[in-house]
């Protein structure tokens, strides 16, 4: 039995160091933890048992071993399917990026639409039933009147007004079934001025 006193110190290091390992990605509630550390500790007696070298060597190899063990472990743990589903992934560059705004209001240089408010050059216009900021060219618009879109900067719509004769019919409404609904009537939300 004497000879064989160092297979049994290795078999119960190896079965802590794989219960170690079993309780990073196994969660247990700590009983794989406290059965690694016995098994460990086992494994230092018995090799105390055959000599104090041989327990030394044991003791230094477990306090070396485990910690780069379970070190390795929470390092490869992300990389698994229980991993993922517990830590938060990164986002990634398209995740991040705000939605280009002024991407889509470039679609709109050359449309035309109405005027929300007075622009004192600044204000609001509806284009396709929606309400932008809008700031005019310097010239005062009226509210309801026709304005046509020039420039976008950042996210304002750089207007100008037109003629209602220099409007086409395409763009005038002449069609009710393909304007938004709420620019076939009055807007329910405009208060009447007193």
């Amino acid at each position: 039995m004497a000879e064989w006193w160092w297979l049994w110190a290795i078999l119960l290091m190896a079965t802590g160091i794989a219960l170690a390992v079993l309780e990073v990605f196994i969660p247990s509630g700590g009983i794989l933890g406290f059965l690694a550390i016995s098994s460990i500790l086992a494994a230092v007696i018995v090799a105390f048992m055959e000599g104090p070298t041989e327990g030394l060597g044991f003791l230094a190899a477990a306090v070396f071993a485990l910690p780069v063990v379970v070190v390795l472990a929470l390092k490869y743990w992300p990389r698994t399917a229980m991993g993922r589903r517990i830590f938060l992934q990164a986002p990634t560059g398209d995740d991040v990026l705000p939605e280009d705004e002024q991407h889509h209001l470039r679609d709109l240089i050359g449309r035309t639409g109405r005027a929300k408010s007075q622009m004192f050059p600044g204000g609001a216009v509806t284009i396709d039933g929606r309400t932008l900021d809008a700031v005019s060219e310097g010239i005062p618009i009226e509210r309801g009147q026709t304005v046509r879109v020039m420039d976008v900067q950042a996210t304002t719509l750089v207007v100008r007004p037109v003629e209602p004769d220099e409007v086409p019919p395409s763009e005038a409404g002449g069609d009710l079934l393909s304007r938004p609904i709420d620019t076939v009537g009055p807007d329910p939300f405009d208060l009447p001025s007193a």
